[in-house]
């Protein structure tokens, strides 16, 4: 019978100590098997249909993984523009909520409209200071950063309270943190960190209404038939979300496939208690070397100020951490086990 720790260590052999997915998650054998398969297709001239296959077969998983129906999930290729068309969507004037050093592909775009009303506060204090005038809170789950997480039952409860609409990046999250897009009015995840896929693919939950957005995007994928909106204007819009979708990257979507196939194979709290284990037992491992972690309870991502000079020393040891504002990043995920804590730990001792 297999289990958890039998099915990780037949789809991961890393040959160095990798404590970074929070910056790009390693490939499963399966995805990489998979990848092959797909390149060999267009090398022999093979038909694609089973790539394109391949990208519904994503946004099903996707959807199971987010807890919402398939018809609310469109198929991009980067938060940053997913974040452009949540903020396109928005009149001028209006006012967006967000969290102080918040991803830029977050937030960024919702700047560079150049009409809109921006207000920024500390990550602690984004639910209490929605209000009446408030379009749009823009937040991530987690922060890239530190590991911080919002509060957002809080964050739910305050936009519904005001009637402002809320944008949630997930990318820190998905994979680890069990999600519900369902609770949100949009939701965005790039796929390449937690969810352990090739980089290319950002998957963004709208409502059932779409929820003002408009498809600026659309290409001929974003039509109700798509190999019958290839040439001219598209007279029939997806009648699902997949009216969002822009040309897919179609070796990018056949290894995410694979690789949601195998976080669904693990099942997300699992992940997510493993994850947690890692991390608290490396907080307790510094603090006994006399270092404080940046606090961020329940996050599977460790953040240690004034280390993060550490990095190449570290990367030459064969330990694949991040620096991020001068503070060292590890992110433990379901490849990880206590040697690669111990073997850390040992690193940063006097």
């Amino acid at each position: 019978m297999e289990t958890f720790e039998s099915l990780v260590r037949s789809e991961f052999a890393p040959k160095n100590t990798f404590l970074n997915t929070a910056s790009s998650g390693l490939l499963p054998a399966r995805t990489t098997a998979a990848l092959h398969e797909a390149a060999m297709i267009r090398a022999e001239g093979g038909p694609l249909d089973p790539l394109f296959a391949d990208v519904e077969a994503s946004r099903a998983a996707f959807a199971r993984l987010a807890g919402v129906p398939v018809t609310r999930v469109a198929a991009g290729a980067s938060v940053s523009s997913q974040s452009a068309l949540v903020a396109g969507s928005l009149p001028p004037g209006a006012e967006v909520l967000t969290a102080e050093d918040d991803f830029a592909s977050v937030v960024n775009p919702f700047h560079a409209r150049g009409d809109l009303k921006l207000r920024t506060v500390p990550l602690e204090r984004i639910a209490e200071s929605v209000r009446r005038t408030t379009a749009l809170v823009a937040v991530s789950a987690v922060q890239s950063a530190d590991g911080r997480l919002a509060d957002l039952p809080a964050l739910r409860e305050a936009a519904k309270d005001h009637g402002a609409r809320t944008y949630v990046d997930f990318s820190q999250a998905s994979g680890w943190l069990p999600m519900d897009a369902n609770a949100y009015d949009y939701t965005v995840s790039t796929t390449f960190k937690w969810l352990l896929a090739p980089h290319g693919a950002a998957f963004l939950v709208v409502p059932e209404d779409f929820g003002d957005l408009t498809p600026l995007l659309a290409g001929w994928v974003a039509g109700e038939e798509p190999w019958n909106s290839c040439y001219g204007p598209i007279t029939e819009l997806a009648h699902s979300a997949r009216r969002f979708d822009v040309s897919p990257a179609l070796f990018t979507y056949t290894g995410t496939r694979s690789s949601l196939e195998l976080m669904e194979e693990l099942g997300v709290h699992a992940i997510h208690a493993h994850n947690l284990a890692l991390a608290d037992r490396f907080r307790t491992g510094l603090t006994a070397l006399g270092h404080e972690p940046l606090l961020a309870p329940g996050s599977a991502i460790v953040s240690v100020p004034r280390l993060g000079h550490r990095q190449p020393d570290l990367s030459r040891a064969g330990i694949e951490v991040s620096d991020r504002a001068g503070n060292l990043r590890a992110s433990f995920h379901l490849y990880n086990t206590s040697d690669d804590v111990e073997r850390l730990l040992e690193a940063l001792s006097p």
